[in-house]
């Protein structure tokens, strides 16, 4: 295990995150604090890059508007974006981060981004889900 990914889930334990799984040898965990709305939050370390992926929800048979107002939403958020996974069928919160200087401030900034924004926009892709 790296000494990176050893200072990641560190920080995460000082958090109050849940590791509920984990793959030292991708140096890859699966967190979560429903408190906080987030649940299967995976943290990846990947080479020199922090890689935090939560999926949101599928995307509704008729989107409609919807890219539109994730990309006006994505403008409201302090840390990551409201992003697609590569097949377009699924709505992923998604941030990156330096490994080299990361410290606990910026990765909490970035997991506070994303529970804050599923706070702010919740009834918004509750909307866009029900369709």
């Amino acid at each position: 295990m790296s000494e990176k990914f050893a200072l990641v889930k560190q920080y995460l334990h000082d958090m109050e995150m849940v590791i509920v799984s984990e793959d030292p040898v991708e140096e890859l965990v699966v967190v979560e604090n429903e408190d906080h709305g987030l649940k299967n939050l995976v943290i990846d370390c990947e080479d020199t890059i922090l890689v935090i992926e939560q999926a949101i929800m599928k995307v509704p048979n008729e989107p409609g508007d919807l890219f539109k107002r994730l990309l006006q939403m994505n403008r409201l958020l302090v840390h990551g974006a409201f992003v697609l996974d590569e097949e377009a069928r699924t709505i992923l919160f998604r941030d990156t981060l330096q490994l080299e200087n990361l410290d606990r401030n910026e990765l909490e900034g970035s997991i506070q981004s994303l529970s804050l924004g599923l706070a702010e926009f919740s009834s918004v892709l509750l909307d866009y889900a029900r369709k």
